[in-house]
């Protein structure tokens, strides 16, 4: 009977040496995300959707103030400092400073507010187009190529870079209303609220759906605790759970996720053999 209580007393004296220990290595396992800065520059070109471009915005400012100066924003243009007229007669806003896609951190591209289609000038599809031609998608690409940079995009803003075949093969998604469109431009249109294709490329449907892409890059970025205390502060919690390419496809049961993707089987077919 003592031997038994020798050995119990033993075991009890090594687990409480044994468990602080393993508290302590516990406690050493890095967060990536203390300490790190980042910088937000968000697209604005004549005829952006003005709420594609300030929901993200208060949400990085928001995460800014809760980081202490950790999360950085700004507007920029492809032109440079100017006021930038949003679309159907809205206000402008000013960027502050020029796109440089050589700089690490998140770009944000929104899409354009106008009339859907049409070939008058506040038509949606001639919005994107003249932004397209300032050089925008020239400099996006550029910063598509930097691996210190995520490009990010809502609504239309995807539609814009893939009308330069910068979303090639990629999975993506805008507006309900230009998945067709996403499709017929290259992309891999995927019914999600937010799409993730690889660590550097986040597009968002809707336009509401600026606050949920913004949400997630904080909380991606730097850290759960952030993106909590900015939900609390506006009074919304994220929408969606993000899509990306892996794990178990579900069984095809003829959901308008499944005929996106036969929209373009031959650009799955190439992202399956990368």
């Amino acid at each position: 009977m003592k031997k038994i209580l020798s050995l119990l007393t033993s075991l009890t004296l090594v687990l409480c040496l044994l468990s602080p220990a393993a508290s302590a290595e516990t406690n050493k396992n890095p967060d990536p995300s203390k300490g790190k800065s980042v910088h937000v520059q968000i697209v604005l070109f004549d005829g952006f959707d003005l709420l594609d471009a300030l929901a993200p915005y208060e949400v990085f400012a928001a995460a800014g103030m809760y980081t202490g100066g950790k999360v950085t924003v700004e507007l920029v243009s492809a032109e440079g400092k100017r006021s930038v007229p949003s679309g159907l007669n809205g206000p402008a806003l000013d960027a502050q400073d020029v796109l440089d896609p050589d700089h690490s951190g998140i770009i944000v591209v929104p899409g354009a507010s106008g009339k859907p289609a049409g070939n008058t000038s506040d038509a949606i599809p001639n919005i994107l187009r003249q932004a397209k031609d300032t050089g925008l998608t020239t400099m996006m690409k550029q910063a598509m190529n930097n691996k210190e940079v995520t490009v990010a995009t809502v609504c239309g803003g995807s539609l814009l870079l893939a009308m330069d075949g910068l979303l090639k093969d990629r999975y993506a998604v805008t507006n309900q209303l230009g998945m067709s469109a996403l499709g017929a431009l290259g992309a891999i249109p995927v019914d999600a609220r937010i799409v993730e294709d690889g660590s550097r490329l986040v597009t968002g449907g809707g336009v509401t759906s600026g606050l949920d892409v913004a949400l997630y890059l904080v909380e991606r970025e730097v850290g759960p605790q952030i993106a909590n205390a900015v939900e609390k502060l506006f009074e919304y919690e994220r929408r969606g759970t993000v899509w990306q390419a892996n794990g178990i496809p579900p069984i095809n049961f003829g959901t308008s996720q499944d005929t996106s993707r036969k929209e373009q089987p031959s650009a799955l077919e190439k992202k399956v053999e990368k």
